[in-house]
C-alpha cells in the first residue's frame, strides 16, 4: 500500500468537510443562530486536515487496489466522525447518537434518532440534509469509477468504460466521470428545488428536500416527513426525483447526451421500471380490498414502492397499517435497492437479474447436461469471475445481516424489528418494521445496537467487500 498517499487523501477529505460546514454555517448567521457550534466543527476539521496534509509528503503517486479499499472505507468512517461534531457541539445529541445520525446523513440511510425534527436548529437540519447529498455524490462516483478498477461483486461489467487502476489512468478517468456526474446530479437537485417552492414549500424545505430527494436519502425537516405537507403536487414532485436518483447515473448522462437508444435497451432500466409497476399495482390492489379511501389508493402505494425500493426512506403513510402483504412486499423492496450506479442501496438490480440467469442456466443444465451455454448481459458475455463475486457478495451481504439481526434480538427486540431494522441499515432504505418503523425513531435502541447497524450502514454503502476486506489478516501483509 501505499501509505503516505492514502493519509494525504484521507487529510483532504476531512479538509472538504470542514469547507462543506461553511453553507450551514452562512445559514445560521442568516437565521440567527448560535454560529460556534459549526464554527468549532468546521474549524476542527481544517485544523486537522490541513496538519496532516502538510505533514506528509507521498513520494510514489501511484494508487493501488489496497489503497482503494483502505482509502473509501476509512473516508467513510472519518466522514461520519467529524460529521457528527455539530450534532455534538450543539448539544442536540450524545456521542454514539451523533455517531449514528450522521453515519445515517453520510450513507444515505436515513434512520433517525431525532424524534423532533422541528424543533432542532435550522441550519443543523440543513447540515443533516447537506451530509446525505454529499453522500450521494460519493456513491455515485464510488460505484462508477472507483468499483470496476477495484473488481468488486458484479460491477467488473462497468469496466467497458472505466480502465484499470493504473497511476496514469485511473485517476485522471475518476475525475473525468466525477465532473459529468456532478453535473447531472447538480442538476437534478436544482431542478427539484426550483419545482418544490413552486409547488409551495418554502426556501427552507424545498432546500433540504432537494438534497435528500435525488440522493435517496429521506432525511426530512418534518416530523411526518412528506405527509405534513399535504400536497399531491409535491408527493408527485419527490416520486419523480426519487425514480431519478435510483437510476443509473450513467444512463442520465447518456440521455442528456442523446444516446436515447442505449438507455431504451438497458435491461437493468427495464427490471427496475418493471419492479416498480408491479409492486405498485399489487400494494395498490391490497389497499383497495382493505377499507383505504378511495382515489388515492395509487399514489400512496407508488410513493412508499418507489421511496423503499429506490432506498429513500420517506414516508406519506404509517405502511405498517396496511395489510401484511404489502409490508412483505415493501421489506423484499428494502433488500433489492435501485440500478447499481445510482444513489440507492440495496442489493442492486443488476446482481438480482445475473443471479436468476445463473439459476436459469443451472436448470437447462440440468435438462440438457450436454449443453454448453454462456450467460450474457447486454448482448456480452459475463465473465464467471464476476459471476463468482455476485455470489460471493450475496454471502456476505446475508451473513451481515442475520448477524445484526441476532444482536438486535439479544437486546430484545421481536423478530419483525430485528431483521427489518438490518435490513434497512445494509440496504441504506431508512425506516424499519414495529418500534422501528415510519413513525418512529432509533433512539431507544442501545448503544451496542445503533454502533451495529451503522457498522452495516457503512458495509451496506460500500458494496460490502470494501469493508469487509479491512478485515482480512492478509490484506495488510506485504
Amino acid at each position: 500500500m501505499n501509505a503516505l498517499l492514502d493519509l494525504r487523501i484521507l487529510g483532504w477529505l476531512i479538509v472538504g468537510i470542514g469547507v462543506f460546514e461553511w453553507f450551514p454555517l452562512a445559514a445560521a448567521a442568516l437565521f440567527g443562530e448560535r454560529l460556534y457550534p459549526l464554527a468549532a466543527s468546521s474549524t476542527a476539521c481544517l485544523v486537522v486536515g490541513f496538519s496532516i496534509v502538510a505533514s506528509v509528503r507521498p513520494t510514489d503517486p501511484a494508487l493501488r487496489n489496497r489503497d482503494g479499499f483502505l482509502v473509501v472505507s476509512v473516508g467513510w468512517a472519518l466522514a461520519a466522525t467529524f460529521g457528527a461534531l455539530p450534532y455534538l457541539l450543539w448539544d442536540v445529541l450524545g456521542p454514539i447518537d451523533a455517531l449514528f445520525e450522521a453515519t445515517a446523513g453520510f450513507t444515505t440511510t436515513g434512520s433517525t434518532v431525532l424524534a423532533d425534527v422541528e424543533n432542532v436548529p435550522r441550519s443543523l437540519m440543513i447540515w443533516r440534509s447537506l451530509t446525505q447529498w454529499l453522500g450521494g455524490m460519493g456513491i455515485i462516483v464510488f460505484a462508477l469509477a472507483i468499483l470496476p478498477a477495484l473488481g468488486i461483486g458484479g460491477m467488473q461489467l462497468f469496466k467497458a468504460e472505466i480502465p484499470g487502476p493504473t497511476a496514469d489512468k485511473l485517476r485522471p478517468r475518476i475525475v473525468s466521470t466525477a465532473r459529468r456526474l456532478l453535473f447531472v446530479y447538480v442538476g437534478f437537485t436544482v431542478a427539484e428545488f426550483v419545482a418544490l417552492e413552486f409547488a409551495g414549500l418554502s426556501f427552507y424545505d424545498a432546500l433540504c428536500h432537494s438534497l435528500t430527494t435525488v440522493s435517496t436519502g429521506g432525511f426530512s425537516t418534518r416530523n411526518a416527513s412528506i405527509a405534513s405537507f399535504g400536497s399531491a403536487t409535491v408527493e408527485w414532485i419527490v416520486i419523480g426525483f426519487m425514480l431519478l436518483g435510483g437510476i443509473n447515473f450513467a444512463l442520465h448522462y447518456r440521455w442528456l447526451r442523446g444516446d436515447f437508444g442505449t438507455v431504451y435497451r438497458d435491461p437493468e432500466l427495464r427490471y427496475f421500471l418493471t419492479v416498480v409497476a408491479v409492486a405498485t399495482g399489487v400494494v395498490t390492489w391490497l389497499l383497495t380490498h382493505s377499507g383505504h379511501e378511495a382515489g388515492q389508493e395509487v399514489r400512496a402505494s407508488l410513493f412508499q414502492v418507489v421511496s423503499i425500493v429506490t432506498t429513500t426512506g420517506y414516508a406519506t403513510a404509517d405502511f405498517e397499517a396496511w395489510p401484511p402483504l404489502a409490508s412483505v412486499i415493501l421489506l423484499q423492496l428494502m433488500v433489492l435497492g435501485g440500478m447499481a450506479g445510482s444513489t440507492s442501496g440495496g442489493v442492486k438490480d443488476v446482481r438480482v437479474i445475473l443471479s436468476f440467469s445463473v439459476l436459469r442456466n443451472a436448470l437447462d443444465r440440468g435438462l440438457h447436461p450436454r449443453s454448453i451455454g454462456s450467460l450474457k448481459y447486454a448482448g456480452q458475455i459475463v465473465p464467471t469471475n464476476v459471476l463468482a463475486g455476485i455470489w460471493a457478495f450475496l454471502t456476505a451481504y446475508v451473513g451481515i445481516a442475520l448477524l445484526a439481526t441476532a444482536i438486535l434480538a439479544g437486546t430484545g427486540y421481536e423478530l419483525d424489528a430485528a431483521v427489518s431494522a438490518a435490513l434497512t441499515a445494509i440496504g441504506n432504505v431508512g425506516p424499519a418494521l414495529g418500534p422501528l418503523g415510519p413513525t418512529e425513531t432509533f433512539a431507544d435502541m442501545p448503544a451496542h445496537g445503533k454502533l451495529t447497524l451503522a457498522f452495516c450502514m457503512i458495509a451496506g454503502r460500500l458494496e460490502i467487500y470494501t469493508l469487509i476486506m479491512l478485515f482480512v489478516p492478509g490484506f495488510w501483509r506485504r
